[in-house]
């Protein structure tokens, strides 16, 4: 069945909101003072994707990533016409299911005195003070995630299935490339949130590294669109 780019939007925002609250949420439960889950794993991360994937895969493609709706649009999979409306609903998303983590952990939010364990639960951190090494982990993370997840869904045989396996795909990855930055393998995940760290008024606030901000956002384009181009090889 095809669905109107209104009611394929709209799945992508529900998508890219549930995929920020899920993902973004588990780190906010393992960084903030007080939590159940306070300095415990992380790793239940590609629950973040999995879980919206299953839901609107058969309705939007569940892309959820702006990095990977250029990247088939790149390589001719999707309409350049319609980029621009996945990506608006795909960062409102971001905004809006990060809104629902600031909302839910406010009282954790205000006992935490670490200002970049906040960050954290909002966008990718510098943390080794050097763009160069968190380009090179975004653009190995997303171009693996992304080249994993067009062999995974080419078939179509069992789109459940493979949604299931993209899931497990981004767990590896974070238990893999994820201790440098985060990390955020697509752009929706760190400038949807960004900006709304930079506006709430937390107890124990730092600042937002929006001087960091463009590598989350070039360098997953970049590894999903080099992933796709490698992929047209094969197909």
């Amino acid at each position: 069945m095809h669905y109107s780019l209104l009611i394929r939007c709209f799945a992508e925002f529900l998508g890219t909101a549930i995929m920020v609250g899920l993902g973004n949420g588990s780190v906010a439960n393992v960084e903030l003072k007080g939590t159940k889950g306070y300095h415990g794993g992380w790793v239940l991360i590609g629950i973040g994707v999995m879980i919206p994937a299953l839901m609107f895969g058969t309705i939007s493609g569940a892309q959820i990533n702006p990095a990977m709706t250029i990247a088939q649009a790149v390589v001719g999979n999707f309409a350049w016409g319609e980029v621009l409306p996945y990506i608006v609903a795909q960062l409102l998303g971001a905004i809006v299911g990060q809104l629902a983590i600031v909302l839910a952990y406010k009282p954790y939010y205000d006992k935490t005195e670490d200002a970049e364990a906040i960050l954290g639960t909002f966008a990718t951190i510098d943390a080794a003070d050097s763009k160069l090494n968190g380009f090179i982990t975004e653009f190995i993370g997303t171009f693996l995630l992304v080249l994993g997840a067009v062999f995974m869904t080419a078939d179509k045989l069992d789109p459940r299935a493979d949604f299931i396996g993209l899931g497990f795909l981004v767990m590896c990855l974070v238990i893999s490339f994820g201790g440098p930055t985060g990390p955020a393998l697509n752009p929706a995940r760190d400038l949807g949130p960004r900006p709304l760290h930079a506006l709430w008024p937390f107890k124990y606030k730092g600042g937002s590294q929006f001087g960091y901000s463009w590598v989350p956002i070039v360098a997953p384009i970049a590894g999903a669109t080099a992933a796709t181009l490698l992929y047209q090889v094969f197909s």
